[in-house]
């Protein structure tokens, strides 16, 4: 009887796996603090004879070369990928016998990387699960995007073919185990759908599977987030070979040298919750809460090689951060302080703070600034009129762009508009912190930008006017009744809005959403009072509301 544990790495959303049988057992894909998979073979009395890589990772440092080390365990990596050490090359369809009966076999899944390979799990010749690492995730893929932006539609359709692949010569029950998916910004899209899943039930519901090619390629590409900035060392370092890690208690910090790191310019990281930190920090220092997606965010935002000082409450808390750290690369803090900033601040020098509020409390102001740190993919939802967007990811590097006065600054739920004040509030800027959930935005009654097609047309039949501004080839194959035409390709090159829609409040529409934000900013910019429609014409036909086909001439002509 075969067994399959799951290693969970909840800060970077993923999972490694231990698979085996009685006496022997198959790592795949294990993080970088491999105690505890040592302690989950441990656990279950096998020895780990095999440590196995779905592909070179570009989201976080393996513990794959060492944990092979350590226990002897032959290590395979995809034959065609390049690497610095000496491994067991994989090709499509070898075959490992992992304990009686069972058997490891490898198929090739390129298009998360080009040498993807994903490793069916077979127990007397039946196949009982799937190790698809990038490739084939719970209702979406892997981005296509990580190694080459020459080669991403090229492997986009090849992740096409992939999950193709699995679903033709896997049976509907063979349990699907994907690395990523479960929040890795290495997903395409956050996929919702639970954390288990099934070849049968992919094949019903994967975007890969249920959509022809080119409309799941377009959709692929258009829905793609930004790159996390420290992706781009993950790579080489798992290429060239990771070096083991020490999670030994970093050098102990008192308050003078915590001044004096912050003085020369180093980063000094506070890791107590959001709310601890507004009510009083180290002036300078920046949160990062240690429970969530430290390990993502701070190696984001963190200058590479920088060093860091970490402040936590507990020894624990140091402990954890440390462990979350090293996945990502970041190995050895320059220092490290517990307690409280009481204990961290020179005597007289003051703790600084910043006030916590609600959507509500914000739409009681007026004439605030107001910041919005999410990812462009979750601003395309709805935003807030008239704010300022800027990722988290990218603040750091566009401070000045914020208007002055007092910051509003929000996210999501909290935790990134915590990171964005901190950085706000160790510049001198004032600053508040909304730290509620984005859902009480609307609740609360602040105006959104962005409306829905069943809205936009409720506004359309009042006094605004539905502004299309694909390209005439996309209007003639069907549009919203009474849209008027005005390609964003035209306004953006200075043409103004044709006179029906001068004057007038505006609703724009293109195909998905992505220029109809893009010209609405533009418009914004213009002076214009503008909001434009989420999901574009496809959620527009999706609501069952009419569309019309007749042409348009000279359809963005201002007069």
């Amino acid at each position: 009887m075969y067994f399959v544990d799951t290693i969970e790495v909840p800060g970077l959303g993923n999972r490694g796996y231990l698979a085996g049988g009685a006496h022997s057992a198959v790592v795949v894909d294990p993080p970088r603090d491999i105690d505890r998979v040592i302690t989950a073979a441990a656990l279950r009395g096998v020895r780990i004879t095999q440590v196995v890589e779905t592909h070179v990772h570009n989201d976080y440092v393996t513990g794959g070369l060492e944990l092979a080390r350590l226990t002897g365990a032959a290590y395979l990596v995809p034959a065609a990928a390049r690497v610095g050490y000496q491994r067991v090359p994989v090709a499509d369809g070898d075959r490992t016998e992992i304990d009686d009966g069972l058997v490891l076999r490898a198929l090739a899944t390129p298009g998360h990387t080009p040498h993807h390979t994903a490793y069916v799990l077979e127990e007397a010749g039946h196949a009982v699960a799937v190790f698809t690492g990038g490739s084939l995730l719970i209702g979406t893929v892997g981005r296509p995007d990580l190694v080459e932006p020459r080669l991403t539609d090229h492997l986009a359709r090849a992740q096409y073919d992939s999950a193709h692949r699995m679903a033709a010569e896997l049976p509907d029950e063979t349990a699907v185990l994907p690395t990523h998916g479960f929040g890795s910004f290495c997903s395409a899209t956050q996929a919702a759908g639970g954390d288990t899943t099934t070849i049968g039930r992919e094949r019903a519901a994967n975007e890969a599977l249920v959509k022809d090619i080119d409309a799941f390629v377009a959709d692929l590409l258009a829905g793609l987030d930004d790159i996390p900035a420290y992706y781009a060392h993950m790579g080489p370092a798992n290429a060239e070979g990771p070096a083991p890690v020490d999670l030994t208690p970093p050098r102990p910090a008192d308050a003078e040298e915590i001044a004096a790191r912050l003085a020369s310019g180093e980063w000094v990281v506070d890791l107590r919750h959001r709310v601890a930190f507004a009510e009083g920090h180290v002036a300078g220092s920046f949160n990062f809460e240690a429970e969530g997606q430290l390990a993502a965010y701070l190696a984001w935002l963190l200058p590479w090689g920088k060093p860091v000082t970490l402040l936590a409450e507990t020894q624990a808390q140091l402990a954890d951060a440390q462990r979350e750290l090293v996945r990502v690369g970041i190995d050895r803090p320059a220092a490290a302080a517990t307690g409280s900033p009481a204990d961290w601040t020179r005597p007289g020098d003051r703790p600084r703070s910043f006030p916590r509020a609600t959507f509500a409390e914000l739409a009681a102001r007026d004439g605030v600034v107001i910041l919005d740190v999410r990812r462009d993919s979750e601003r395309a939802g709805g935003h807030i009129r008239g704010s300022v967007h800027i990722p988290v990811h990218q603040l750091r590097d566009r401070l000045a762009e914020i208007p002055e006065g007092t910051v509003w600054v929000h996210c999501a739920g909290g935790m990134r508009a915590a990171i964005a004040a901190s950085l706000l509030d160790a510049v001198g800027r004032d600053v508040v912190t909304v730290d509620d959930g984005f859902a009480a935005a609307l609740d609360a009654g602040l105006p959104m930008a962005r409306v829905t097609p069943a809205e936009a047309r409720a506004r359309a039949d009042a006094d605004a006017v539905l502004v299309d501004v694909r390209e005439p080839a996309e209007w003639a194959t069907g549009h919203a009744p009474g849209a008027v035409l005005a390609p964003l390709s035209a306004l953006t090159a200075g043409e103004t809005l044709p006179r029906t829609a001068q004057g007038r409040p505006v609703v724009a529409i293109c195909r998905s959403g992505k220029r109809s934000r893009e010209a609405a900013a533009l418009l914004t910019a213009r002076g214009t009072d503008v909001v434009d429609v989420i999901g574009g014409m496809r959620a527009w036909v999706q609501a069952g509301l009419p569309v019309v086909t007749e042409s348009c001439t000279a359809p963005s002509d201002p007069t």
